[in-house]
């Protein structure tokens, strides 16, 4: 049997959110506002931002002192067959060539590549 998107974004999230790394559910879509009628989207990098947003901290080189920042990470979590939309093909690249960490995963161990390079 196959796992729910959900559930692999659930596994994803306990088994990587450790150590130095960090990441929480980044909920995103839309809603009337009930003043005007329109409407409004929410969520980090929406539409197209990723399921899974945090950071993993990095100590820098011997030249900032080992000063430790942290690197924005996105994880995109997909079940076997899910496939990223343009949107958020979009985002995790536009994520990847400001220095952050980003990418799809369908499993625990792919989020951690993604975390760890």
């Amino acid at each position: 049997m196959q796992s729910s998107e959900s559930k692999i974004q659930q596994e994803i999230r306990l088994a990587c959110s450790r150590g130095s790394t960090r990441l929480w559910r980044n909920n995103s879509g839309s809603l009337p506002n009930p003043k005007t009628g329109t409407y409004v989207q929410f969520g980090v990098g929406s539409p197209g931002g990723s399921d899974l947003i945090g950071y993993r901290k990095v100590t820098i080189t011997p030249e900032m002192v080992g000063t430790e920042i942290a690197v924005f990470a996105a994880v995109e979590v997909k079940a076997a067959k899910g496939r990223a939309t343009e949107q958020q093909k979009a985002f995790i690249e536009h994520i990847r060539n400001a220095g952050g960490l980003a990418g799809v995963a369908r499993s625990v161990d792919e989020a951690k590549s993604i975390l760890l390079n």
